[in-house]
């Protein structure tokens, strides 16, 4: 039976489909491995036929500086010895001492360096390779030295010819060996310039279509470059010289015939006509597996273009190639398919020319099945196959341990068919080398082919107790390396007393390979590999185990970042425990840049001050040794656009320029418009003004001009980043002149004197005059009068003043703008007024009405409009407090101003003092000021409630009575008829007792509380009274004295023993209490909350303070809040009521007050009060110590 293993598998469930990647380790089983390591020594000691593994090329070009080395290795068991023959006969190297082999080699090193040529050694070598088993034979190998010749001496005519006119400069290069590489230079070893004019062709001759005056030169020179030498050879230059008819003078005409000239075209333009290849038809032939190159240039005027087609065919999409300016056409990989008519058109101008090249694709021989090693055992049967191809076709011969296998010793075993030699019933000595020869008039093939018959009971040549570890959900492959024959067969097991694996989950490949097509956990543990032949049996145990995928799980994001700005992605990788994952940034698949500005730590990769070169596609791999993932995210830099360049003015009008601009970068965010500025170089040299926008997809823009105006404009670029800097100014362009095309603007007319009329403008600026001398025409007469307009022309000014004008007078005003072309439009006409002056007369018939103790309201009636000569500004009322109704002292006040606007005859007189006198005068006011006063008008106010005692202080506190001391009101506003007094005790909880409410005669300044509870806190609420009611209060608290015996008492009981003994059992047992609660809380983690409980320390629960070691109470967030408190008492124990006077600025208008049309007071004129004292709603300060102990006693 044959020991070989087809490519295919053997299933043990329906439905696999193979795995490609285990063909490869088929050849395991074909032969004994020679190699070193485990495998080898299980083998070493299995015999096999000689090999052949590396020799030499078939066509071997030497260097001939060089030694020779002739390669030979083969394997073999045992090791094979070596031989050799030279053009066909035994080379006896032991006889030429410049000729040795490398020990356990074939190989030949012939030392030519020291002594001996390498031409002595050109011929045809051959290497065989021998051991008791058969013999292997090596190519023919050809040895040549290499050639790199001189170029042969000849002259070289200079070369004069018609501007025009075609020229070719042959190479012709020396026969080298390999052939030379051509190019052409000058003597500066510059390379010449090629164009579709001029070009080398594959011969190496320089082809010119048609030559121009700048091809004139005289050192055209051909290179040829030999590789394998490393030379160059340099032909002689040759000289060019292109004139032209036009240039040659009479003598130069008069010497030189037409055949003297390089050819004899005309120089006029003409047709293409070929120069390479010649006539309309030729014949390529190509090897298969080469480039066809085909070639095709012609001359003409103008330059002729080519052009390829294929007549039966189209040209191979993937495989074609233009050359030489599409003069050349290749096609790589030539095969049969390839052959046809190629068809060349040059064509200009003037015409075209056609030329067909017939390829033919020959084919040296190629291999189809070259044979393979056989194994077999004694008994089997088998089959060496050598099939190949070629055009023409090749003939197939055989030899077995390189002798022609028609002359051979006979073998009973095999047959020869043709291609097929036939093997039955093998036997050992049928063991043999075979020979495969497929040759043909382009070359030949050999290959070995040895058949090894051996009798050998299974090996397996997998290491016991290898671990395999697989990435879930993926393939599994169990490796079962063997040998043995006959061929043996093999089964797998799992677990110690496993069944053969016959399930569907299974693949079980010819090479021995266990295949799990979809690894998952329940994979894991240990797999046994059984070979079995009738010679024996043998066994391997496996182990496999199967890890977690790595995945990432936070994969980075696309981003878009302004250029300097700082980026960040995330790659977050989740894998198996065991294994140890490397994470490794890339950018466009090539490393990071090596920048400090790039930074990597577990889960980010930073880029700061990201650059347009940042920009690309950022990929994170995380490899562990058993799998690889990766993401990828893009970055996109974007900034503001480029400036715009290039900016150029075309139709260039007197209104009107079209402005072209090209578009610099958009930096990767589109523009979304273009701003367009202009500069007025003649009048406001560098401002620069918004002329327009346009979108961003227009480059051009039509801009409206004004005259007179030397204009630059630039262009900026807007996207959704920002503006970009300004392009670079366009060329200045000036307008022509024109009259002004506006007039000024915010004309005005007032007098500043009653005498005057002061006519003011807005200017026009220099862009808008339209020209030179720019000036103003200023016109005005009465508004109520016959009067024809004066007028003045002025210069660029802003103002004129028409004198000796009546006071305050109407009169129409225009101011027309002209220079030196013309008159702006006839200007608007505005009114003005002449100066004003004082009012001459004073309101009439003022009369006050008293509305409460702090409120008046006045009337008058107004003034006639002829006598206010001027604007009517409003009325403005002088009054001030003249005297006191209780002390009839009369003394200076300082007089306030109310102003009502426009034409009231009334308003209201806020914030006067109660109780009082007052006297006021009302004057008219206009532009130029006040006029006379009024009569003197005098009115009272009525009382009002008095302000708070200015002080309140408690002196001589004993243990059941408190004394009172104060002062009177400062502002009594009235008679006042008596105080009030209202007092309440507070306790040692802050709550407030009971209030008490006395009444004090008006006359008196002390008193004295009686029947006082000792050792208590007071509050007090002090007030002072008028027939208009009660005024604001003061607050005040004290604290009566304590009685000697009891706070002795006190005293003594807080330092007894029982008492402080009492104290510490409470503090225990609220400790213990506290304790209790505290392990009653934590048995709550049967419930669902307690998790969080233990996380979330019991609030309620607090620790001890530090400074006093008490346990802090349960408090909310009212506990925090501040107690409410009265008024704290100085250091002296008394009490300032800040005075109250009300503000004319909440009333009148700008600093004197405000009212409303009617004169009411705008707002509310209201004082600050203390609220009345309420029980139980207001505290005081904390009790002393005494007053505590009471409490708690």
């Amino acid at each position: 039976m044959q020991l070989k293993i087809m490519p295919k598998k053997k299933y043990l469930s329906a439905g696999r489909v193979p795995l490609v990647l285990f063909l490869c380790q088929m050849i395991s089983a074909l032969e004994v491995p020679l190699d070193h390591g485990k495998k080898a020594k299980l083998l070493e000691d299995l015999v096999q036929p000689p090999t052949i593994t590396q020799q030499s090329p078939k066509d071997y070009i030497i260097d001939p500086r060089e030694n020779i080395v002739i390669q030979c290795e083969a394997k073999g068991k045992p090791p094979p010895s070596f031989s050799w023959t030279r053009n066909g006969t035994h080379f006896d190297i032991d006889k030429d001492p410049l000729v040795t082999m490398r020990p356990g080699s074939g190989t030949l090193v012939i030392n030519i360096m020291s002594e001996g040529k390498a031409e002595t050694y050109e011929g045809v070598y051959q290497c065989t390779a021998r051991n008791e088993r058969g013999a292997a034979i090596s190519n023919n190998i050809v040895i040549r030295p290499s050639r790199s010749p001189l170029w042969t001496k000849e002259k070289l005519e200079p070369i004069t010819l018609r501007n025009g006119q075609s020229l070719v400069l042959p190479c012709r290069p020396p026969i080298g060996l390999p052939p030379a590489i051509i190019f052409w230079m000058d003597n500066s070893f510059q390379r010449l310039p090629q164009s579709e004019r001029v070009s080398q062709g594959l011969n190496g001759d320089l082809y010119f279509s048609n030559v121009l005056p700048e091809d004139t030169r005289e050192d055209y020179i051909c290179y040829a470059r030999f590789n394998h030498t490393q030379t160059i050879q340099q032909k002689q230059p040759i000289s060019v010289k292109v004139i032209s008819v036009d240039e040659l003078n009479d003598t130069i005409a008069a010497n030189l015939s037409d055949t003297e000239f390089y050819g004899a075209k005309s120089s006029k333009e003409r047709p293409p006509t070929l120069l390479t290849p010649e006539g309309n038809a030729s014949h390529k032939e190509e090897l298969r597996g080469n480039v066809l190159s085909l070639e095709c240039i012609a001359e003409g005027l103008p330059t002729p273009i080519i052009y390829w087609i294929k007549e039966d065919g189209t040209l191979p999409i993937n495989r074609t190639l233009y050359r030489n300016f599409k003069k050349t056409l290749q096609i790589t990989h030539v095969s049969e398919a390839d052959s046809g008519n190629y068809q060349c058109i040059a064509k200009n101008a003037l015409g075209a020319v056609h030329h067909t090249i017939s390829v033919t694709v020959k084919a040296a021989p190629y291999w189809i099945t070259a044979p393979q090693n056989l194994v077999l055992s004694p008994g089997e049967d088998g089959t060496l196959i050598c099939r190949a191809n070629g055009n023409p076709k090749p003939t197939i011969g055989w030899l077995t341990n390189g002798v022609p296998i028609e002359i051979a010793p006979d073998d009973p075993s095999r047959k020869i068919d043709g291609d097929t030699i036939i093997f039955t019933h093998v036997q050992e000595r049928s063991s043999a080398v075979y020979q495969c020869n497929a040759s043909n008039e382009y070359g030949y093939l050999l290959a070995n082919a040895f058949v090894n018959v051996l009798a050998e009971p299974p090996r397996i040549l997998t290491s016991a107790n290898t671990l395999y570890q697989v990435i879930a959900n993926r393939p599994a492959l169990l490796d079962c390396a063997f040998f043995g024959s006959p061929l043996p067969t093999i089964e797998w097991f799992k677990g110690a007393k496993g069944r053969a694996l016959h399930e569907d989950i299974y693949v079980l490949h010819e090479n021995g390979t266990l295949e799990i097509p979809v690894a998952q956990k329940d994979s894991t543990g240990t797999y046994t590999c059984v070979a079995r032949n009738k010679l024996g049996v043998a066994k391997n145990e496996v182990h496999l185990e199967i890890k977690d995928p790595t995945r990432i799980i936070k994969q980075p994001e696309y981003a878009v970042v302004q250029r300097g700005s700082k980026v960040s992605f995330e790659c977050k990788v989740k894998h198996d425990h065991t294994l140890i994952p490397t994470v490794m940034w890339l950018k466009d698949n090539g490393e990071l840049p090596s920048e400090k500005r790039f930074t990597v730590d577990k889960d980010h990769l930073v880029i700061t001050d990201v650059s347009d070169d940042d920009g690309g596609t950022y990929t994170c791999m995380a490899n562990t040794s058993l799998d690889d993932v990766s993401a990828s995210a893009v970055l996109r830099v974007v900034d503001v656009p480029n400036p715009p360049f290039d900016l150029e003015l075309t139709n260039q009008l007197d209104k009107s320029v079209q402005l072209t601009w090209t578009p610099g970068d958009d930096n990767n965010s589109p523009i979304t418009k273009f701003i367009i500025e202009y500069e007025d170089g003649m009048h406001e040299a560098g401002l620069w003004h918004h002329q327009a926008e346009v979108s961003g997809t227009q480059t051009t823009a039509q801009l409206k001009l004004s005259p007179y105006v030397n204009y630059s404009f630039r262009v900026m670029a807007e996207n959704n980043i920002g503006r970009s800097s300004p392009s670079e100014a366009s060329e200045q362009y000036l307008t022509k002149a024109a009259e002004p095309d506006q007039n000024p603007t915010a004309v005005e007319g007032l007098g500043t004197e009653p005498d005057n009329l002061v006519i003011t403008w807005k200017p026009l600026n220099g862009f808008e005059s339209n020209g030179p001398g720019l000036q103003y025409k200023v016109s005005w007469r009465q508004k109520d009068g016959d009067d024809e307009w004066t007028s003045v022309v002025v210069a660029n000014v802003s103002k004129y003043i028409v004198s000796g004008t009546p006071t305050f007078v109407p009169y129409l005003i225009k101011v027309q703008a002209l220079n030196d072309v013309g008159f702006a439009p006839e200007p608007a006409t505005v009114m003005g007024h002449s100066g004003e002056d004082l009012p001459m007369v004073a309101p009439g018939n003022v009369r006050v009405s008293v509305v409460n103790s702090t409120l008046a309201e006045v009337h008058w009636d107004p003034v006639p409009l002829k006598s206010i000569r001027g604007h009517l500004q409003g009325y403005r009322v002088y009054y001030w407090k003249a005297q006191s109704s209780s002390k009839r002292d009369r003394r200076h006040i300082e007089k306030k101003i109310l102003t009502f606007q426009g034409s009231k005859t009334h308003g209201m007189l806020p914030g006067l003092e109660p109780y009082s006198h007052y006297t006021l005068n009302v004057r008219v006011v206009n532009g130029k000021g006040e006029g006379p006063a009024s009569s003197d008008r005098g009115f009272h106010t009525p009382e009002g409630v008095p302000s708070a005692p200015s002080s309140l202080k408690i002196v001589n506190p004993t243990l059941d009575s408190l004394t009172l001391e104060w002062d009177p009101p400062s502002h009594p506003n009235g008679i006042l008829t008596e105080y009030t007094l209202k007092y309440q005790p507070i306790n040692s909880t802050h709550e407030l007792g009971p209030l008490v409410d006395i009444k004090i005669p008006a006359n008196k300044t002390r008193w004295t509380l009686k029947n006082l509870n000792f050792s208590t806190r007071y509050k007090f609420y002090f007030s002072a009274q008028t027939s208009a009611g009660s005024g604001s209060q003061i607050t005040e608290e004290a604290i009566t004295t304590v009685d000697e015996a009891m706070a002795s008492r006190q005293v003594d009981i807080a330092t007894q023993g029982w008492f402080i003994g009492l104290m510490c059992a409470v503090a225990l047992l609220i400790l213990i209490l506290l304790i209790v609660c505290f392990i009653r809380r934590n048995k709550g983690g049967k419930y669902p909350v307690k998790e969080k409980e233990d996380a979330h320390a019991d609030p309620e629960i607090q620790p001890m303070k530090e400074d006093d070691g008490t346990f802090g109470e349960y408090s909310d967030a009212e506990d925090h809040k501040p107690l409410k408190k009265g008024s704290r008492t100085p250091s002296d124990r008394t009490v300032k009521k800040e005075d109250s006077d009300d503000s004319l600025v909440d009333y009148g208008e700008g600093v004197n007050g405000q009212f409303n049309e009617d004169g009411s007071f705008i707002g509310q004129y209201s004082g600050k009060k203390e609220k009345e004292p309420a029980e139980g709603n207001e505290s005081s300060e904390a009790p002393s110590p005494v007053n505590a102990m009471n409490s708690f006693v």
